[in-house]
């Protein structure tokens, strides 16, 4: 019978919130492990996948403190200076930014390659952490003294399992935890296109009849494009030569930064928001999109997936000082708790916004362009949306 390696936390799923997780964890004493499925040299060294992260201060903050935040190029980094939301050709934007807030940036637009390969080369270089690659789970055995994690390399015997491999998470459903799945039945396009008009490090996200497009800023004269389609139509601008793509693009946003064309790779992802019925179960606890996938309207998925690593920590180095015990349940009780707090509300309202903005009959125009416009003259609603999206609790870079 094959012995079990022994570690205090297995980690499945090697993405950036797993990793941040290994690293928030070792940082307080415990053998962390963390599998995933990717074989070395693409979890060493991951590929663009067109998606950019809207950091918040605090999201910052966490990764300066994890040490990955320093493996993220400064050319790499861009600060975000102001946020548009428009609807159709109603040309008055609700707006959000810094004045008088004492600093420069609502936040920092990162794209997510970087931040993985940040965490990885922070997590490689972790004496309490092992990084298990080219790994598939096969299952999972919990019993109130501990869990059993079976795989394809050999047994892995944890105080805890940290589900982080994703929202349609293959832990999750091991442990029979079920989930809300809200299937918005259009696609997201992300690539990079440089253009013409600086964009003034301002990030637009405009609501137009048929089609929702957010145009994020990255350093140089260059945005990343966010185009959301029906699946179909998105297939058709995958496939379309550059030439046609670029000026169908233009078309689309109306030249509102002239001459565009495409300087990345395409890539497609389908919107589902999950969210799991229960973030824990005996010895498990669920993160980042395994626990709550946002639909990116927000751009809040990446910065939540942080805050509930972080709470997780919180309640695990608690657990560990008063029992000794990493997995109890009362700390597990405690993360799902507190993280359901914010979470809940936040899923549930950003998904009545999204479907709002995506209805094109004459009522819910008119109801779009009424809220954008009293939104924007309602201060103290502007200042709450402003705090949310900077999440500021210390000051970052």
């Amino acid at each position: 019978m094959q012995t079990a390696e022994q570690t205090d936390v297995a980690i499945i799923g090697g993405g950036p919130v797993g990793l941040a997780t290994a690293l928030s964890l070792e940082s307080v004493g415990l053998s962390v492990t963390v599998l995933e499925r990717a074989p070395a040299t693409v979890w060493e060294e991951p590929s663009f996948d067109g998606r950019e992260i809207a950091l918040t201060h605090h999201s910052v903050r966490i990764l300066q403190e994890n040490g990955a935040w320093n493996h993220i190029p400064h050319s790499a980094i861009c600060p975000l200076r102001e946020a548009r939301v428009e609807t159709g050709k109603f040309r008055h934007p609700l707006t959000f930014d810094t004045h008088g807030r004492g600093v420069d940036a609502l936040g920092w637009l990162v794209s997510n390659n970087h931040i993985r390969r940040a965490l990885y080369a922070a997590a490689a270089t972790r004496p309490g952490i092992t990084l298990l690659d080219g790994v598939t789970v096969e299952t999972v055995r919990q019993n109130p003294a501990q869990a059993v994690v079976h795989h394809s390399k050999g047994q892995l015997q944890a105080q805890l399992v940290v589900g982080a491999d994703g929202r349609f998470s293959p832990t999750r459903r091991r442990a029979g935890i079920g989930s809300i799945i809200h299937d918005f039945k259009r696609t997201m396009l992300v690539c990079r296109m440089a253009h013409d008009s600086p964009h003034h490090n301002i990030a637009t996200q405009w609501f137009d009849e048929g089609q929702t497009v957010a145009l994020l800023p990255v350093n140089g004269m260059a945005s990343s494009l966010v185009l959301t389609l029906p699946p179909d139509d998105i297939k058709r601008l995958l496939e379309a030569p550059r030439d046609a793509f670029n000026a169908e693009i233009m078309k689309r946003i109306g030249n509102r930064l002239g001459t565009m064309r495409l300087v990345s790779t395409r890539h497609a992802y389908p919107l589902k928001g999950v969210y799991a019925h229960r973030f824990t179960a005996r010895r498990l606890a669920l993160v980042g999109d395994a626990a709550v996938g946002m639909h990116p309207i927000t751009a809040h998925g990446f910065n939540l997936g942080l805050r509930g690593q972080e709470i997780l920590s919180q309640e695990v180095t608690r657990n560990v000082s008063t029992n000794g015990d990493a997995g109890l349940a009362q700390g597990l009780r405690r993360f799902e708790q507190k993280h359901r707090l914010p979470t809940a509300p936040l899923f549930a309202g950003t998904n009545g916004i999204a479907t709002l903005y995506t209805h094109d009959g004459a009522p819910f125009r008119h109801l779009r362009e009424t809220g954008l416009r009293l939104a924007d003259a309602f201060t103290p609603f502007k200042n709450a949306v402003t705090t949310l999206l900077m999440d500021r609790h210390t000051t970052a870079p």
